[in-house]
């Protein structure tokens, strides 16, 4: 009967504590509930790695001096084609001395520059005196003239290589910008990802005090009805404060972690903005199943780097510019012969002009040659004018050789980082896996508070470690397309 008695009070204890373990259970997951749904209550305002890049690529000051840079180019072609505006020009002079006139001269003329070299002129002459030169006309006459070169300067002159060339220098600016803002969105997505690792594990710590602190309160009142000893409110009191502590450090390390993305972002205004303690990235980025992204394709990578990298465009512009100075040099290594016409006519009727005929009167013209006996300096700058080229190109391919390298390298650290996260987000799961028995076994009273809070720290180092490989994977990912010169144009 005693024995009968004995067994029936172990049934209802038994009993007791599996109906607790249960309600403990059923309250610790409503709680989690609750923390996971003001979470995502709380995440009305978020930060996307999109955003961020719109807001550094239009308000950035950096990239906002890249523009300046364009328009300083605009502003030069303007320059170079000032070279080919029509001058209007007027020479007068006169001399009168004692009591006679020597002479009284004035002339308007118009030049008109042409593309090919050949200058075209217009002009009216008025000459009067006693002492003028007999082989000036005077009186008023007019005349239409045309100067042409003949050898030096036919392909290719001062001008018309000022013009190219600041053509060239204004899509070359254009491929700086995109430099620029390739290096300038790495480290602002960079950072991002950074401020995105430190919200995680915040997060992280956070939600582990919250269940810390239930635990405690359930302790404690199992301690309270004699179930537990006193020692394990200890052991849950210190496992909740080294979390806290945890916690404010985290937390420390997300505020200053938004401070250094603020300095990416802008205004409109032209003025920096301070990222709020309110905003949060987005939190599908948080979840993503790295296991499920596919990698981009490496030589699709190569072949866009090839042929729209920014940097490598700035050394084809360069080699551009080069070309056409060196077709400037070629002309000092021909000679120099100009041949002036001008028609004439009396008066200042243009209609004349017109009528006569190029030989037959009314005319001058004449020829001038200049030839250097040695060429010796245009040998010279043509040499140097080739070396130059020759040096820019293997500047060039070394440039295309380590950016190709480049790619490839990341390429690899991406797949690498890949493999590693599955890797550690099975290890967690396994871990997670671990915790949830132990806790099993403590609820039953097969095990201890602390193989629980080991189990416990076990899985939240996982959890964090899994963090930090995602962050470096979209790091990596982002270097990636850095390396191959589109992430600015993203």
């Amino acid at each position: 009967m005693k024995f009968y008695k004995r067994n029936r009070s172990y049934n209802w204890l038994f009993k007791r504590r599996a109906m607790r373990n249960r309600i403990i259970q059923t309250i610790s997951f409503l709680l989690i509930l609750l923390f996971a749904a003001k979470c995502s209550l709380a995440q009305d305002k978020t930060l996307s790695p999109e955003q961020v890049i719109q807001i550094v690529r239009k308000y950035h000051p950096v990239a906002k001096q890249a523009d300046i840079n364009i328009e300083k180019a605009k502003a030069d072609i303007t320059v170079a084609r000032g070279m080919f505006d029509p001058l209007l020009y007027n020479s007068s002079a006169q001399k009168k001395f004692d009591g006679t006139s020597y002479y009284y001269y004035n002339r308007p003329e118009l030049i008109i520059p042409t593309w090919f070299g050949i200058e075209l002129s217009a002009g009216l002459e008025y000459l009067s005196g006693s002492r003028t030169d007999p082989q000036e006309t005077q009186g008023k006459t007019s005349y239409v003239g045309i100067n042409i070169p003949l050898a030096r300067n036919v392909l290719m002159d001062k001008r018309r290589a000022a013009l190219q060339t600041a053509k060239i220098y204004k899509a070359a600016s254009e491929a700086e910008k995109k430099t620029i803002l390739n290096d300038l969105l790495l480290d602002a997505v960079t950072t991002y990802w950074n401020w995105v690792k430190r919200y995680q594990l915040y997060s992280i710590i956070s939600n582990t005090v919250k269940v810390n602190e239930q635990r405690l309160d359930l302790i404690r009142i199992s301690f309270r009805q004699g179930d537990r000893p006193a020692i394990d409110t200890t052991e849950a009191l210190t496992q909740l404060q080294s979390f806290q502590i945890l916690q404010a450090e985290a937390w420390m390390q997300f505020q200053n972690e938004g401070l250094i993305l603020s300095a990416f972002l802008w205004t409109e205004n032209d003025r920096p903005y301070v990222l709020p303690a309110d905003i949060t990235p987005d939190r599908g980025l948080l979840y993503a199943n790295i296991a499920g992204i596919v990698l981009p394709e490496l030589n699709t990578l190569l072949e866009k780097a090839a042929n729209s990298h920014p940097e490598l465009a700035q050394y084809a512009f360069k080699m551009d510019a080069l070309l056409v100075e060196r077709k400037l040099k070629f002309q000092q290594l021909l000679p120099m012969i100009n041949f002036q016409y001008n028609q004439l006519s009396k008066g200042y009727d243009f209609v004349k002009i017109s009528n006569g005929l190029l030989f037959d009167n009314n005319y001058r013209y004449g020829i001038s040659i200049g030839l250097p006996l040695r060429f010796s300096q245009g040998r010279g700058e043509y040499k140097k004018a080739k070396l130059a080229i020759v040096e820019t190109q293997l500047q060039m391919n070394q440039k295309t050789l380590v950016i190709t390298n480049k790619i490839r390298s990341i390429f690899n650290e991406l797949a690498t980082l890949q493999n590693q996260a599955v890797i550690q987000e099975n290890i967690y799961l396994n871990y997670l896996t671990l915790q949830r028995g132990e806790e099993t076994r403590f609820q039953t009273g097969e095990s201890s508070l602390f193989l629980v809070n080991s189990r416990e720290n076990k899985t939240l180092e996982a959890l964090q470690k899994l963090t930090e490989l995602k962050a470096k994977y979209f790091q990596c990912m982002a270097k990636l397309n850095w390396a191959a010169g589109i992430l600015g144009q993203l």
